[in-house]
């Protein structure tokens, strides 16, 4: 009944009402000095135990090993315990592939097996990365946490972003080695080589023409399908290319983008600009 009541037989003035608690809390507040914790307010007799106390607050400055997702307090144990991972090295067994991070090694494997163990709950689309998945999700939820801090352009991509603002500084920062041609994305640099190279990766199963981008392929097959997804909303005519529908819509416009330096006359089709500038250098034209 005493523990419903108000009375406190067993008192210390800092602490518990029982009895069992009172020996060791007077022993603590007996002594002379006393050592507390400023995140939590835990009180230490030992200085030493204060320190190893602090270590268990995530709050400090910590170490976190992104192999193993370890956590540390101190600096050199982060270092010792980083090196023992770099002395390893995992290796594919199916490439040249190697890592000094086996779970590198587990993602790159995915390459090979086409393991796709990420999936999406509302579209059920599959992905290797967890990572990957993430950005998929904000299509679903329009989140676009990536801003541009000079126009208003944000993305749900950081590499877009990326991509963007060389748009405002002009960086190019991947180079032709044959040529010096500079390009602000990777990829263009990729499609660019394949004009030095001849290099022609995409090919038709249907008649086995390749080609150098995919974009041509995908327009190629269009010749075999037929399909013709652009369409005019004026008068409803359908063509297998985009910039077709674009040249065809200046004929509503009456749009004349491409003009003679000579004698200042336009034309709708750039085709129609080069076959007149040879009326000026006395060229035969084409029929």
């Amino acid at each position: 009944m005493q523990a419903h009541g108000e009375n406190k037989p067993y008192l210390c003035e800092q602490t518990s009402s029982r009895k069992r608690h009172l020996v060791p809390q007077m022993i603590i507040h007996s002594r002379k000095k006393h050592y507390s914790c400023t995140i939590c307010g835990s009180i230490f007799s030992q200085k030493g135990n204060l320190i190893q106390h602090k270590k268990t607050h995530v709050e400090e400055a910590s170490y976190s090993c992104e192999v193993c997702s370890y956590v540390f307090h101190e600096k050199e144990k982060f270092a010792s315990h980083m090196k023992a991972h770099r002395k390893k090295t995992y290796s594919c067994a199916q490439c040249e592939y190697s890592s000094s991070y086996e779970q590198s090694l587990v993602k790159h494997i995915r390459t090979h097996t086409g393991e796709k163990p990420y999936s999406c709950e509302q579209c059920g689309s599959s992905f290797s990365q967890k990572s990957t998945l993430t950005e998929h999700i904000r299509t679903h939820t329009g989140e676009k946490p990536y801003s541009c801090e000079q126009c208003e352009y944000s993305s749900s991509h950081k590499y877009d972003l990326v991509k963007h603002i060389r748009t405002h500084t002009g960086e190019k920062p991947y180079s032709c080695q044959q040529c010096g041609y500079s390009f602000s994305v990777q990829s263009n640099l990729v499609k660019h080589l394949r004009l030095h190279t001849g290099e022609k990766p995409y090919s038709c199963e249907q008649c086995g023409n390749s080609f150098s981008r995919k974009a041509h392929l995908v327009q190629h097959m269009r010749t075999h399908t037929n399909e013709k997804p652009y369409s005019c909303e004026q008068c409803g005519s359908s063509f297998s290319q985009k910039s077709a529908l674009k040249r065809h819509i200046r004929t509503h416009t009456g749009e004349k983008p491409y003009s003679c330096e000579k004698c200042g006359k336009s034309f709708s089709q750039k085709a129609h600009l080069v076959q007149h500038m040879r009326t000026h250098t006395n060229e035969p034209r084409l029929k």
